[in-house]
């Protein structure tokens, strides 16, 4: 499946965010995962859609239920596409503490 939307679009919205982070405990079918939501099914089933397109999530299905779990291969990207700019906010966090450290010691 071609990814449609922008990943890092989907994980801004804080719901999207909280779906991930239910289903990478365990594999969970749509109706589980929106009884942890105050919004409508319909809603939780739309950011459903948008993490399955940008392959956030994944689906099986088991008899006649379908299981959402997360896709660790997709959030491994992600990671490693966020890693440099970690490492470079870390290092200007890290210059910033000892500029204060010196000039509280003043």
């Amino acid at each position: 499946m071609e990814t449609r939307r922008d990943v890092f679009q989907a994980i801004a919205d804080p719901t999207r965010r909280a779906i991930l982070t239910l289903v990478a405990l365990q594999a969970m079918t749509p109706g589980a995962i929106a009884d942890n939501f105050d919004s409508s099914r319909q809603t939780i089933s739309k950011h459903i859609q948008i993490l399955t397109e940008c392959q956030l999530l994944k689906q099986k299905e088991a008899g006649r239920e379908i299981y959402y779990h997360l896709n660790p291969k997709k959030m491994k990207e992600i990671a490693d596409w966020l890693t440099p700019f970690a490492k470079m906010w870390d290092d200007r966090f890290n210059k910033l503490e000892a500029i204060m450290k010196k000039y509280k010691n003043k």
